[in-house]
């Protein structure tokens, strides 16, 4: 379906996923199925056991054995969401798009930024959506830091920190953390596609990268230990840490500003829910952090607790129907995803020099 032939809105859109591994599985599926006015149509997984989870979460659901299947039933399909690989995301984008098909597709969009701006080319040319993603958008800290700065309850922000760091010291296996360049792993990739993209989204395009990243862990291949720093035109700095080997959590979020700063500990609540089987709009209110959870606003010991706003990962699908009935904006363009990605190849080059890289 194109921005110039909208489906009437009593008609729900049809959804194709690829994939239905963890993020298919936990993040897609029950987002889109929870989403008015879409329905999940297509899964595409040739796993037995993964079809037969799927058949018992939704029982009307059809299977494709590959992404091919989708393509020659195009007619039949509104949006195609890729779940897969990150190897897969550039051809069965490029696939989807020229088989007339909107498209979705989970971060990282591309390994490279010039994969990620061709795509983009190809959705405008073609008069498709093609969004990104990135969910911590609408994580409960993130959405409750957002309101903080529009208020402007931190004066000028000088400095932005933010984390997502974890204790495993083993490593898992898998193509995420394959040293394989073709599979795009690594915590950069990973959850350095959301520390950037929130960062960028906060305070504006970088001018100035600098990075640290190695691989500590006995077996690993891919960065397991990062460290970026950004100076953004504004002239907010941005640190960030992304890592697999920290024995000692560091808050989520501390951001500092000219009249006082915003400190943060612990995760949004939406994917332990989401893991744990549970779905927005059953029992408690959806993506609510506990008060022992929200962050403090102030100076030192004089700051305050500020409540959290409720996580909503249900609005990024929301607002994908409303952009394939309206034809307005997505609410992730895959030119913003094409500017982290830049910032993630210079600060892979930045830790390859030990130079700050320009851009």
């Amino acid at each position: 379906m194109t921005a110039t032939d909208p489906r009437p809105a009593a008609e729900p859109l049809r959804v194709g996923l690829v994939g239905y591994g963890p993020a298919g599985s936990f993040f897609h599926a029950p987002l889109i199925a929870a989403t008015p006015g879409l329905v999940l149509d297509t899964i595409v997984t040739g796993n037995e056991d993964r079809r037969a989870q799927a058949r018992a979460e939704h029982p009307a659901i059809r299977f494709a054995g590959t992404a091919d299947e989708l393509w020659a039933r195009a007619g039949e399909l509104d949006l195609i969401v890729l779940a897969s690989p990150n190897r897969t995301h550039v051809p069965l984008a490029t696939a989807a798009l020229e088989a007339g098909l909107p498209v979705v597709v989970d971060k990282p969009l591309a390994g490279s930024s010039t994969e990620a701006r061709e795509l983009a080319a190809l959705a405008e040319r073609r008069g498709l959506l093609l969004s990104v993603f990135q969910n911590r958008r609408w994580d409960s800290d993130f959405l409750t830091l957002r309101a903080l700065l529009e208020r402007r309850e931190l004066g000028e922000v000088q400095r932005f920190e933010s984390r997502f760091e974890r204790w495993r010291p083993q490593p898992k296996g898998g193509w995420r953390e394959s040293g394989d360049p073709a599979e795009i792993g690594g915590l950069l990739f990973d959850l350095g596609s959301h520390l950037v993209d929130q960062a960028l989204t906060l305070f504006g395009p970088a001018q100035l990268v600098y990075a640290e990243s190695d691989v500590r862990r006995p077996g690993a291949a891919a960065d397991d230990d990062t460290f970026i720093a950004l100076t953004h035109t504004g002239g907010v700095r941005s640190h960030l840490w992304m890592s697999a080997t920290t024995s000692r959590l560091g808050p989520r979020f501390r951001v500092l500003g000219s009249t006082g700063g915003w400190v943060s500990y612990g995760l949004d609540p939406q994917e332990a829910a989401l893991r744990e089987g549970l779905r927005p709009g059953e029992g408690a209110a959806w993506g609510a952090e506990p008060e022992s959870e929200w962050g403090t606003v102030g100076i030192d010991e004089n700051a305050k607790p500020v409540p959290s706003l409720p996580g909503d990962y249900p609005a990024f699908y929301a607002a994908v129907e409303a952009a394939l009935r309206d034809g307005g904006e997505p609410p992730v363009t895959a030119l913003e995803a094409a500017a982290a990605i830049e910032v993630i190849e210079a600060a892979r080059q930045s830790a390859r020099t030990g130079r700050t890289v320009a851009l």
